[in-house]
């Protein structure tokens, strides 16, 4: 069942024209934004990211709301969808909020009542307080500026004992991800997550060939 949606899913993703539900004044702002799609759906991706693994990270999402920050085209929120009770799929460029409703409207009605966008901004996720189970910030973290006041603010809208789990790129010569100098070594994140309050913080190493996965619980 699961494996048809996550077929579903890429049709829609495939059919779906980035030029047509968001109405740019500019032209060249539309064309990259047409570009950030390709990328976050490249093929390519399923085979760096591994996002089978990735969602047996996650764990058990059964009766669980869990929040997928810098959500972007919903490449791993639409995953989560057949597993939690609800996803937030949340992200700061309005565009990938009107890309993944323009996906969401054509799901089943079930999974179109289990999903919501939600538009946030760079210093605050836009949780409401202890709303969510579990945390995903895949491919975004780095990208966070005062990120041990913003796990501060996030850690609020997380339930008692809620999962955060961080994937980012290891600060390594690798084919993939942002250039070395903007990477952020694991040993850093577990240091911002300490002083933002988070517990039994782990460092996964080995699962992902170029990222790291850095789990940690609400306390």
């Amino acid at each position: 069942m699961q494996k048809y949606f996550y077929f579903f899913i890429l049709i829609i993703l495939i059919s779906c024209r980035p030029n047509e539900p968001f109405k740019q004044k500019n032209e060249d702002n539309q064309d990259n934004f047409k570009t950030l799609v390709k990328d976050y759906e490249n093929e390519s991706r399923v085979i760096w990211q591994k996002p089978d693994l990735v969602m047996n990270t996650i764990g058990n999402l059964e009766n669980k709301v869990v929040a997928d920050i810098g959500a972007g085209t919903g490449y791993f929120s639409f995953r989560m969808l057949p597993k939690a009770k609800k996803v937030i799929a949340i992200d700061i460029d309005k565009r990938f909020i009107s890309f993944m409703d323009s996906i969401k409207s054509q799901l089943p009605q079930n999974y179109r009542d289990q999903f919501e966008s939600r538009l946030a901004t760079a210093t605050n996720p836009n949780l409401k307080e202890e709303e969510v189970n579990a945390v995903l910030i895949v491919n975004t973290y780095i990208y966070i500026e005062n990120r041990v006041e913003y796990l501060k603010i996030l850690k609020k809208g997380m339930a008692p004992n809620a999962k955060l789990i961080i994937i980012d790129f290891k600060k390594k010569n690798i084919p993939v991800g942002p250039p070395q100098e903007a990477k952020i070594p694991e040993s850093q994140v577990e240091e911002e997550l300490t002083n933002a309050g988070f517990e039994n913080i782990q460092i996964d190493e080995k699962t992902l060939d170029y990222q790291y996965i850095v789990t940690a619980y609400n306390r």
